[in-house]
């Protein structure tokens, strides 16, 4: 599973490398693989260091508003990941903690 946080282009270079802002970090990515043409100011989805494709701001904007209230919730405690609840619950569950005495 991958999960793409929306990032802004803050500049884009001569080698066709933007700088990007992904909730406060920043870092480089390839726009090689984009079949839209982008520029500063736009919200791009990446995978593995290269822009996948470009996204709407406003979904951008509402997809990072999601993103932190996820991070806040995940932080409190009755937000906690219980493996067995997740065990027990309906529907796959792709990953399974070892137990203590494998």
């Amino acid at each position: 599973m991958c999960l793409a946080i929306p990032s802004k282009i803050i500049k884009i270079d001569e080698n066709n490398m933007a700088e990007v802002d992904t909730l406060g970090v920043t870092r480089k990515v390839s726009l090689d693989l984009m079949n839209e043409e982008v520029k500063e100011g736009d919200y791009i989805l990446i995978h593995v260091g290269y822009a996948m494709g470009k996204i709407d701001e406003k979904f951008a904007l509402e997809s990072i508003e999601i993103y932190k209230m996820l991070a806040e919730g995940a932080m409190q405690e009755e937000y906690a990941i219980d493996p067995e609840r997740l065990r027990k619950e309906d529907g796959p569950l792709l990953y399974t903690p070892k137990e203590d005495n494998e």
